[in-house]
């Protein structure tokens, strides 16, 4: 701990999202790969950056406006089951899932799509599974019988 209080983790969600964009970025231009969508159907990737962005922002607002922490690895605060939470349990991470695909298909090249496909993994696997543990721990039996009901993605 810092004297200005917890010190975060450098790798936070949104972190990861921008690195992945500029990542993908780089790759299209250094190391492409073979293209998958020329013009102008790379533009089909366009809708999905759109809902994803407001996924990505009404659950984020959600958030602000309940005065729940939004901050990873910080211990939860309030569970969320109505609204966007209804459908999935993680619609902010869902929502920059589909960014990052289709940041990956306005590309139109191979190896930003992979580069996306691991940041859902990354996202699933890392971040995901530790907020799963600290809903449990926080909410107990709610958060099991949500689970039941809700899907992780959609």
């Amino acid at each position: 701990m810092s004297r200005h209080g917890p010190r975060r983790p450098l790798l936070i969600p949104p972190r990861l999202f921008y690195l992945a964009l500029i990542t993908m970025a780089v790759s299209a231009v250094l190391l492409p790969g073979p293209v998958l969508l020329d013009a102008p159907w790379h533009w089909l990737g366009a809708p999905p950056v759109i809902l994803g962005a407001w996924l990505t922002l009404s659950g984020g607002y959600r958030f602000h406006r309940t005065g729940t922490n939004i901050q990873t690895f910080n211990t939860p605060t309030h569970l969320h089951t109505d609204g966007l939470f209804r459908w999935s349990r993680n619609p902010m991470y869902l929502g920059f899932a589909l960014m990052t695909a289709g940041a990956a298909l306005l590309f139109g090249t191979l190896t930003p799509l992979l580069l996306a496909v691991l940041f859902a993994v990354i996202c699933d696997r890392w971040y995901i599974r530790f907020e799963e543990r600290a809903m449990q721990a926080a909410f107990g039996d709610a958060y099991a019988a949500y689970r039941q009901r809700t899907r992780r993605w959609v």
